[in-house]
């Protein structure tokens, strides 16, 4: 399929939606470049330090976590409705017992401007090199939040990753926009 380079605004509204619906799946790599796939269902895209920015929060129990912390690199990738029975999987198998690309059949597609590759199935990608990470602060945060987010105690580590490429399916941006 042929990509068009899109600025990281446009279809906002069709990203957030399908990120809510379905997840995204947000892809890494390792030192030695095999990819790992996780979905993600939290996440935001803004500016930051005059950059632009996708915001991501990743649990240290997770195998992603591992491959951040040695490349710093990601990408996240929107996938399409069709795509929710994938996407569904990856949120659910480990990357450390399962190689998930192989499992849905994805085809990795190296990226643009970073080593973590792309998810030629999906729609839209973003291209993101980590400028920040920290980690959730339980003090700092809603009782709610942790009774509802947090009960085994497992808080995240925020990787800010500012955008350093975006493109689309030129064919597949209808989906987008409803």
């Amino acid at each position: 399929m042929s990509k068009v380079t899109v600025d990281y605004t446009d279809y906002f509204s069709g990203m957030i939606k399908r990120m809510r619906e379905d997840g995204l799946l947000m892809v890494t790599s390792s030192a030695d470049g095999k990819p790992n796939v996780m979905t993600i269902g939290w996440g935001t895209v803004g500016i930051l330090w005059s950059l632009p920015v996708f915001v991501v929060l990743v649990r240290p129990t997770r195998y992603t976590y591992s491959r951040l912390e040695e490349v710093d690199e990601f990408t996240v990738n929107v996938p399409s409705k069709e795509l929710a029975k994938a996407v569904l999987h990856c949120g659910t198998v480990s990357g450390r017992d399962n190689d998930k690309f192989k499992d849905m059949g994805f085809t990795a597609v190296q990226g643009k401007m970073v080593k973590a590759p792309i998810i030629e199935e999906c729609i839209m990608h973003y291209e993101c090199r980590v400028v920040h990470e920290n980690d959730v602060i339980p003090e700092a945060l809603e009782k709610t939040i942790i009774n509802d987010a947090y009960p085994q105690g497992d808080f995240h580590r925020i990787y800010y990753g500012q955008i350093l490429a975006t493109y689309a399916d030129e064919n597949a941006l209808q989906k987008l926009k409803s």
